[in-house]
């Protein structure tokens, strides 16, 4: 498996039968491929679908939220903004799974800007972030090397204290209020591989093998 479909398939299994969960852009646009057939998740798309599908590989006039192709579930619906996001910030969002620049041991997210580049803006996020009962982190571990969960993030924030979970190609780690606790290790990596990656200070207890994973991976 690639980093991206170890991310996405861990997170597919924090998903409860009936949830409706907002999948973000980049790695989170994978989640809905690895959900089981013995749950129901209604997945919501920012930019107007409830019920989406799997991403698609042939073309098709049907996108996510990051213009990527996707498929729509029999019983979806599309919905204009206005809609869209009154489901967002209504509290009406169960899960959703977003990408992440850094991210810090409070559970600060920065998301949408990179020093030196033009961007269009944060998008949803800022909405989601506060709107959504859970706030699922899907990123790699580093930057080329360069931690990016942090004791304080360095970019503009997206939101302040509002993640839950992080998941990563080498970890799982959870937010609470006493800091960011090491749940689960992907088999490739120790404990100390996860400490070296990770700028933040992890609270280190029973830590578990990455579930969904095994060394084969």
């Amino acid at each position: 498996m690639t980093d991206k479909q170890i991310i996405a398939s861990r997170i597919a299994l924090e998903l409860n039968d009936g949830d409706l969960v907002n999948l973000g852009i980049g790695i989170p646009t994978l989640v809905a491929n690895y959900v089981t057939e013995d749950k129901t998740i209604t997945f919501q798309a920012e930019n107007g679908i409830i019920g989406l599908g799997g991403l698609v590989e042939d073309e098709t006039e049907i996108v996510n939220a990051g213009g990527m192709g996707a498929s729509i579930l029999e019983g979806g619906a599309f919905i204009d903004s206005a809609t869209s996001f009154s489901f967002i910030r209504g509290g009406h969002i169960d899960v959703t799974v977003l990408g992440a620049l850094e991210v810090d041991q409070v559970g600060s997210l920065a998301s949408w800007i990179i020093p030196g580049k033009k961007v269009p803006g944060m998008g949803g996020a800022m909405d989601l972030v506060t709107g959504a009962k859970k706030v699922i982190i899907a990123m790699r571990h580093t930057n080329r090397g360069v931690p990016k969960i942090l004791k304080q993030c360095k970019l503009p924030l997206t939101a302040a204290h509002q993640v839950n979970l992080i998941v990563t190609e080498m970890a799982v780690m959870e937010v609470r209020e006493n800091g960011l606790h090491l749940l689960e290790v992907h088999p490739s990596y120790s404990v100390e591989d996860i400490v070296k990656a990770t700028e933040a200070k992890l609270i280190i207890n029973d830590v578990l093998p990455m579930k969904g994973v095994s060394d084969e991976n």
